[in-house]
């Protein structure tokens, strides 16, 4: 019994320094990672000024009173140009695997990056429609960006999150691999460990969509994936409808239910 209790003194006092040290060492660092900010995608395209999932990154940045965020990306066909959503300056950064786009998960490869961080050189980067070879060289892009509109400390920083189909509680949606890796690179192992339980536990706590995301999320993956969600498709009364339900998230099912029960679009989606 005494025994055990000491291993669980150990082990509570070794998570005690991980925790204390991730902290302390993200304070003087580039980014402050928070975690996932989606679990499906509201609307196609997203992350412009107004979106839904636009607006809680604001939210995040405005309770850490930054001018600046950062939010990460599997690249798709988008240009992740960075774009002002009221007082905060959204910058927008993607990693580009040579594998190319998937919505599968490779487990093995998964298992590969968590024991020994992703090799560097592994992917390219692209931000604000520029593409950069190395981490490095991407990473002093986004400073520069965020200084010039008026950052001072670590960057609040989320990835996407959005998973186009399966279960979005086990995928972690695009940009994840990304967020990982600048944990990692920024931060070193346990660091990166930390904040990726902490990123993956962050939603459920914070976001307001999140309980309609989780119940509706393969509704709304079908939605996209055909074409509903498409931006151009709605309405200027399903566009308004949307704005005032930022507002007011209790409005989210219903506006989106009345969107979702729209016959299908012919126009397919994009990234």
């Amino acid at each position: 019994m005494r025994n055990s209790l000491k291993v669980l003194i150990v082990l509570a006092a070794f998570l005690a320094a991980i925790i204390g040290y991730s902290y302390a060492i993200s304070a003087n660092g580039p980014v402050e990672p928070l975690g996932r900010d989606a679990f499906v995608k509201f609307l196609n395209p997203d992350f412009y000024p107004g979106h839904p999932h636009s607006k809680v990154l604001v939210n995040y940045a405005e309770e850490r009173g930054s001018p600046c965020a950062l939010v990460l990306h599997f690249s798709g066909s988008s240009n992740y140009k960075s774009y002002q959503d009221g007082d905060v300056y959204i910058i927008e950064m993607a990693f580009i695997s040579s594998e190319g786009a998937t919505t599968e998960i490779n487990w093995g490869q998964a298992l590969q990056y968590f024991l020994f961080g992703v090799p560097d050189g592994t992917w390219k980067f692209k931000i604000d429609g520029q593409i950069y070879d190395n981490y490095d060289d991407a990473m002093a892009a986004v400073r520069t960006e965020a200084i010039e509109h008026g950052q001072t400390g670590p960057i609040p920083m989320v990835w996407h999150g959005s998973a186009r189909d399966g279960n979005p509680v086990i995928n972690p949606g695009c940009g994840f691999p990304l967020y990982y890796y600048i944990c990692w690179k920024q931060y070193g192992r346990f660091a990166a460990y930390y904040f990726t339980v902490k990123g993956l536990l962050f939603p459920y706590f914070n976001s307001p969509f999140a309980k309609y995301e989780l119940a509706n999320y393969q509704q709304l993956q079908e939605a996209y994936l055909n074409g509903t969600l498409a931006y151009t498709t709605l309405s200027q009364q399903e566009r308004n409808a949307i704005n005032q339900s930022i507002k007011n998230p209790s409005l989210f099912p219903s506006v989106y239910q009345e969107i979702l029960s729209q016959p299908e679009s012919p126009q397919a989606a994009v990234d």
